[in-house]
């Protein structure tokens, strides 16, 4: 998810081809998708418990059927989950890729306070302990 350009038009800033304002778009709409408890629950039902129709899901919650619709509705959007029709039930499951594009945003993050707590850890490791003064 490299950026590059100067948001004076549409550039290309992935190896893909993608434009920089397509891929700002898609990470803004996981990022909303994910800011909600009741999505990050229903990724993590599907994650732990494989697809699930509709109704098995909205049985978890304690909201009506409509409500968690539109909860889906953003996780389909947002491509963070599918939608499967089997007769008249709607299956659900979990599309991890989109998340795979959250963590490899939030890596350089990652590696940042590792390696900030490390130098935090070192600095704790030479000074002299307060049982030796």
């Amino acid at each position: 998810m490299t950026r590059t350009g100067t948001g004076t038009g549409p550039e290309v800033g992935t190896p893909d081809g993608v434009p920089v304002e397509t891929l700002a778009a898609r990470e803004d709409q996981t990022f909303a998708a994910l800011a909600n408890a009741t999505r990050r629950e229903v990724l993590r039902l599907l994650r732990e418990q494989g697809p699930q129709p509709v109704q098995a899901l909205a049985d978890r919650f304690a909201m009506r059927r409509p409500s968690l619709s539109e909860h889906l509705k953003v996780l389909r959007e947002a491509g963070l989950v599918s939608e499967e029709r089997a007769g008249r039930q709607r299956i659900y499951r979990l599309e991890a890729a989109p998340l795979a594009d959250v963590q490899d945003w939030l890596h350089p993050y990652e590696r940042f306070w590792r390696d900030r707590l490390k130098g935090l850890g070192d600095l704790l490791d030479r000074m002299p302990d307060d049982a030796e003064t």
